[in-house]
């Protein structure tokens, strides 16, 4: 599929061949939200925790004697069913992340690529290249073209300066190809990817 490429000031920059393969696929709703999951899965912190009856602190003097009393029989305030005392199957720090296959997660990614191109939210941008790290420069440029929420992907490596005037624009979020991701892409309402980066995605995706 031939799409247009344009420059930072919005003139036309020629056109580009983008694979069938890789922007050209079918949405399908079932793998972006396994690969999402998957995503903010490994993302969780997993650090939630609660004491057991081993950790929380009291005597472990009998409470009261064993007979005698009208009650039920008990040897510790550590017990669940008393205040403080310590819980039962409570939560304890460990890892979200499952696992996921490396061909499903290449996939995801082809199909995040192919639903922003399919609903029109894709621009391919002749290079993101700066001789100076001009904020305000970038910042006009960047609503000249009615940019709000996007993300940009660059090649193997971002232009400095690039990234250095983009830091505080809000809503521009700039990633190496090898950092483009299913979660990103989709969470953004434009997509803007590079010559570089198209290259670098064709060689990661084949």
């Amino acid at each position: 599929m031939k799409a247009d490429v344009i420059k930072l000031d919005a003139k036309k920059a020629g056109d580009i061949d983008l694979p069938d393969e890789i922007f050209g696929l079918e949405p399908r709703a079932d793998i972006l939200h396994r690969v999402v999951r998957w995503q903010r899965a490994r993302a969780q912190a997993g650090t939630h925790s609660a004491k057991t009856r081993t950790e929380v602190s009291y005597s472990t003097k009998k409470i009261y004697r064993q007979k005698g009393t009208g009650g039920a029989r008990h040897g510790s305030r550590k017990a669940p069913i008393f205040r403080h005392g310590g819980g039962y199957k409570v939560p304890t720090p460990r890892s979200h992340a499952h696992d996921l296959t490396k061909k499903f997660r290449k996939l995801g990614l082809k199909h995040a690529l192919s639903s922003k191109a399919a609903t029109g939210n894709l621009i391919i941008l002749d290079s993101i290249d700066m001789k100076d790290a001009k904020t305000g420069a970038l910042a006009k440029a960047v609503k000249n073209l009615g940019w709000k929420r996007v993300l940009i992907i660059d090649g193997a490596e971002v232009n400095q300066n690039f990234a250095r005037a983009a830091a505080n624009i809000q809503g521009l979020d700039i990633l190496p190809t090898m950092g483009a991701n299913v979660y990103d892409i989709l969470k953004r309402d434009t997509l803007v990817i590079t010559k570089a980066g198209i290259e670098a995605l064709e060689a990661r995706l084949k």
